[in-house]
Formats: structure tokens, sequence, C-alpha cells
């Protein structure tokens, strides 16, 4: 699930106004003891096989997941 990183706007004082400013970014969240590698740029294939390949060198349980 994604969240939205706001800014607060530039003409805004820091006590006054306490609103959000709009959306600058978006933020996946991923829980401690978790780590998270994004590929992108390469077909699902190619992805599948890079992972397959790394997934036994690394000390942790591997899990492909498609974002949609």
């Amino acid at each position: 699930m994604d969240k939205p990183v706001t800014v607060r706007p530039t003409e805004s004082s820091y006590k006054r106004d306490s609103g959000k400013g709009s959306p600058e970014d978006w933020v996946s969240v991923v829980k401690p003891g978790r780590i998270l590698y994004e590929m992108g740029g390469v077909s699902e294939i190619v992805a599948r096989k890079a992972i397959s390949i790394a997934a036994p060198k690394m000390p942790i349980r591997t899990q492909f997941i498609i974002a949609g």
C-alpha cells in the first residue's frame, strides 16, 4: 500500500498554519526486519531469473511479488 508524502507550503508559518500541502511523492511501507528489492526496466521473466539466482546466496527467505 502506498502513502502520499506531503510538503508544507513555503508561505505558511510553522505554528500558525496547520494545514498540509499537496502530495509531492509516494512511499511504500516496509515493516522493520524486511528487505525490499525493486526491479524496473526488465521483463518479469528476467526479474524472476535474477531473483532465483540470487535467492540461495541470501541469508533470508525470498518472495517474488508483482505490484500492480
